[in-house]
């Protein structure tokens, strides 16, 4: 029997088995091949970005397994891998630190929530429409905040009690600057090494995942041969050298006060995930020529972020660079992210406790080229070069990002989006008084245009651009500039409107208020549909009378002439 799914929530993997297309055994052993491949390139990812956000190794792990199987499940892309990605390491690493485990758990299974609400609700259109310069702003302020948080470790300082905060971070770094340990500098730059020179020799087997063998080993080979100690894995997280044990599910202590409290952040987690893994998602598209269903991805990742915080894991989204890794190593559908989630669970029960081994500067090293590549530096630098307005939204998110707080970057950064844009609208909005005669033609750029004359005793006002509120304003700057002089009927032209939001309509119902004490008719002409059902939902067509709500101007001209006639 074929599952039956609403319009809004479809998910990749059951069309395998209910398109017109079966899945064949070569198609599997393409997923076979990706899903082994994006397994390995996600463990020292998972490592990495599980400790910089301020719990265990094996938490990030637990998060690319569990999240991972789930995103693919129910997601909406052939494509997408799922995971802890670094735009997550900020946020969560704050959440940790203010209010623990429990509250992290918290905020992520809101967000889930939210998440599926967004998808419910059929948003996911909406959230791909996201300013790009608070997109770049904030993937800027993210990229710097990780490349803080690794400087201690990728240079061997030994600081107790890091700041959180940005700039007293920096403090004490500099503070500590002095105590550079050398051999972990120097595994550190030949992990940045072997990062970005091995694609030269293969595309197929990640750098970072060489670079994690290779530093790895040379880090034995120095502490055997040379008693040189550097720090690693296992001198942060001693417990996992008597080998890791199953998660547990944890049934977190919700009330109405956590939730009130872990609001804002796990809507900034819903926001993020959101926005990244659509992003992901689109790229996917562009690359294969397929198409996503945005709002079963956001379902997808709904679902995954409720049941990956209680097997201890972390927030998750969908990951740009392991979905790209699926498809250039021959993914096709949605079962090459199962793989990768069943590979990442057989290392994470056999491999784990030689994760130990691993040094930090190893995983730092990683995590600056992930923050290099996050920075999208040459995006910012050519936004720098646009609009002042789209530069002070950029600079305003990557600035409050860096030194407040990810969720007020975001929230401010939409703001001042939405008010440039308002701006915008309204600067190339308009409402004018046409003089004496007007053309008929609906295109004014019409070889051969008719022209109606005006007759005397009527004014015309022609709005050009969507009547709402930063324009509503202008109507009575138009209406008092204008000569005063005995009027009988004012004609409002509307053919270039395409909508009218409430504060239009109050301003159109004031205007037909004034002109009806002084006896003035109004008529309005080329209404569309959309315009014509809000006056009427309004209620203002019936208070204007219907027969003066007219489809052109010459029907509008002829009743004006009849009017006047009378």
């Amino acid at each position: 029997m074929t599952p039956k799914f609403p319009s809004f929530f479809r998910p990749k993997l059951f069309d395998l088995f209910t398109g017109k297309e079966p899945y064949s055994r070569q198609l599997f052993t393409s997923d076979l091949i990706a899903g082994m491949v994006v397994g390995v390139v996600a463990l020292p990812l998972a490592i990495a970005f599980g400790i910089a956000s301020g719990v265990t190794p094996q938490q990030g792990i637990i998060t690319a397994i569990v999240a991972g199987f789930l995103i693919s499940f129910f997601g909406g892309s052939n494509f997408l891998i799922g995971g802890p990605t670094g735009a997550f390491i900020v946020i969560v690493y704050g959440i940790v630190q203010q209010y623990g485990m429990n509250g992290l758990i918290i905020a992520t299974v809101l967000a889930g929530v939210m998440l599926i609400i967004m998808g419910v609700a059929k948003l996911g259109t909406i959230i791909k429409y996201i300013p790009y310069p608070i997109i770049v702003g904030f993937t800027g302020g993210i990229a710097v905040i990780i490349f803080s948080t690794q400087v201690g470790d990728f240079l061997g300082l030994d600081i107790v009690n890091q700041p959180a905060d940005f700039f007293p971070k920096w403090g004490a770094i500099f503070g500590h600057i002095g105590n550079i340990d050398i051999w972990t500098t120097l595994l550190s730059l030949l992990t940045v090494a072997i990062i970005i020179i091995w694609p030269r020799f293969s595309k197929k087997l990640p750098g970072s995942l060489v670079a994690l063998v290779a530093v790895t080993g040379i880090s034995l080979l120095l502490a055997h041969f040379a008693a040189i100690e550097v720090a690693t894995i296992g001198t942060k997280f001693p417990q996992l050298a008597g080998g890791v044990p199953l998660p547990k599910a944890e049934t977190p202590h919700i009330d109405m006060e956590a939730i009130r409290r872990l609001f804002q952040p796990a809507f900034t987690i819903a926001l993020l995930c959101a926005i990244e893994s659509l992003l992901a998602a689109m790229v996917a598209d562009g690359v294969t020529g397929k198409k996503h269903n945005s709002n079963t991805e956001l379902i997808g990742q709904g679902i995954a972020n409720i049941i990956t915080p209680l097997f201890g894991g972390i927030p998750a989204t969908g990951a740009i660079a392991r979905t790209m890794t699926n498809i250039n190593n021959g993914g096709k559908s949605p079962v090459s992210g199962l793989i990768h989630a069943a590979v990442l669970l057989l290392m994470f029960l056999f491999l784990m406790p030689y994760a130990v081994y691993i040094p930090l500067s190893c995983l730092a090293g990683i995590l600056v080229v992930v923050a290099y590549k996050m920075s999208e530096w040459r995006a910012f630098r050519y936004l720098l070069k646009g609009d002042k307005a789209d530069v002070a939204v950029l600079l305003v998110t990557f600035g409050l990002t860096v030194a407040i707080d990810l969720t007020i970057a975001i929230q401010l950064g939409l703001v001042l989006a939405v008010i440039t844009f308002l701006k915008r609208v309204s600067d190339t909005s308009s409402i004018k008084a046409v003089e004496r005669e007007l053309f008929a033609n609906e295109n004014e750029e019409a070889i051969d245009p008719d022209v109606l004359q005006i007759p005397p005793g009527v004014e015309v006002y022609e709005i050009n651009g969507p009547f709402f509120f930063g324009l509503a304003n202008k109507f009575d700057d138009v209406e008092h500039n204008i000569p005063h002089k005995k009027i009988k009927i004012r004609v409002i032209r509307m053919r270039k409107v395409p909508f009218i939001d409430s504060t239009g309509l109050n301003n159109l119902r004031n205007l037909w208020k004034r002109s009806k004490a002084h006896r003035i008719q109004i008529v309005l002409s080329g209404v569309n549909e959309q315009v014509r059902a809000s006056l009427e939902r309004s209620g203002f067509a019936d208070e204007l009378g219907r027969e003066f709500i007219c489809p052109h101007i010459s029907v509008a001209m002829e009743k004006v002439q009849r009017m006047l006639e009378n």
